[in-house]
């Protein structure tokens, strides 16, 4: 809303500063103190809120460690919506909403999250674990990646719009043609669960996207810049550069979540929350032409999926498990790890893994 002001003349004449709102530097950085800021303010009186509406917290699931029966059992859920207000009042505030990608991205982020709240708003309306059911839900974030897929797909420059760039190879490209979007649908749709895995402990979840977040504004940044893009000998995407304020709009957001999120944590983000943040991943990625990189940078997400994937397809096929629970960081509960040793050392690993996707900048 406020880059607009920038489109009139007013900074040659009495209000100079609103030439600064030009540079997508200086309105990433506001984006990101105004979510944190937004999410400060409004956490508490959200978290009293959702606790008087809820009364009894977020399910838990029996089946899970037994700890989580006595320790986290009264927190209140649905702490993705305080996410989703402090980034989307950021994003409408200092993006351009000119910019067909920042409307892409973040339309798809509020389809994912609306997904996940009704997920989450059934199992506390009804009590038990069990909310929206799988086909139901895989049908609404199909649906909504493959409208982002093609919606990209039409806004990105016709030699790139259907193409597929790999790490490390500053000239391959793996032409898909029609079948993009369910490229796209797939990528987005996969983060979009791959977050919710790995939001089972305290912190664990929200600090490898911020950090994603910030590798993500980085890269949206250089791609939307065409001298960058040629000296690091990346694809330049036109207008991407606009998505360096959502991703700082994120972390900002999600720091703030952090702060009522710690452990013991006030409040969960629930299935709002995890969703539409890997939502908003995928969709980012897709948008800049680096989706194997998310791999690398999502490289945590990946690994707690995949560790869901071989414990149940091992066990219907032996009747036996490869880990003692899955996702894997229940495993390590399982093992005796204390909670915070968990979520930091996987906070660690992300921060690696982040290093090694801004490194694919320079190794081509």
């Amino acid at each position: 809303m406020l880059y607009l002001l920038s489109n009139y003349d007013l900074h040659d004449t009495h209000m100079p500063l609103f030439n600064l709102l030009r540079y997508i530097t200086f309105r990433a950085g506001c984006a990101c103190l105004t979510a944190l800021v937004i999410a400060l303010l409004l956490g508490k009186p959200l978290i009293a809120l959702l606790r008087r509406i809820q009364r009894g917290g977020q399910p838990i699931r029996a089946l899970g460690p037994e700890r989580h029966l006595l320790e986290k059992t009264g927190t209140p859920t649905m702490g993705g919506v305080l996410i989703l207000v402090a980034l989307v009042v950021s994003v409408l505030l200092w993006g351009d909403l000119q910019n067909g990608f920042v409307w892409a991205v973040l339309l798809t982020t509020l389809a994912f999250g609306g997904v996940g709240f009704a997920d989450d708003y059934l199992k506390l309306s009804r009590r038990n674990t069990d909310g929206v059911s799988k086909r139901a839900r895989l049908g609404c974030e199909f649906a909504a990646s493959l409208a982002c897929g093609w919606w990209l797909q039409h806004i990105t420059p016709p030699e790139l719009a259907n193409q597929v760039a790999f790490p490390f190879v500053k000239d391959l490209l793996l032409p898909l043609g029609y079948a993009f979007p369910i490229f796209a649908m797939v990528t987005i749709t996969g983060f979009g669960n791959a977050v919710n895995f790995t939001d089972g402990l305290d912190g664990l979840a929200i600090v490898p996207v911020v950090i994603a977040a910030m590798v993500f504004g980085i890269l949206s940044y250089i791609v939307g810049n065409h001298v960058f893009a040629d000296y690091l000998q990346v694809h330049a995407v036109p207008g991407t550069g606009e998505l360096a304020v959502f991703c700082a709009a994120l972390v900002g957001a999600g720091l703030g979540f952090l702060w009522f999120n710690a452990p013991p944590a006030s409040v969960f983000m629930g299935d709002t929350g995890s969703l539409s943040l890997g939502g908003a991943l995928g969709s980012l990625a897709v948008a800049i032409k680096h989706e194997l990189v998310l791999c690398i940078v999502g490289g945590l997400f990946v690994v707690e999926t995949l560790s869901v994937v071989i414990q149940v397809f091992w066990y219907k096929r032996t009747g036996r498990r490869v880990f003692l629970m899955a996702p894997i960081h229940h495993h390590f509960e399982k093992k005796g790890w204390a909670e915070p040793k968990i979520v930091i050392r996987f906070w660690i690993v992300s921060v690696i893994l982040g290093l090694c996707g801004l490194a694919t900048l320079k190794l081509r």
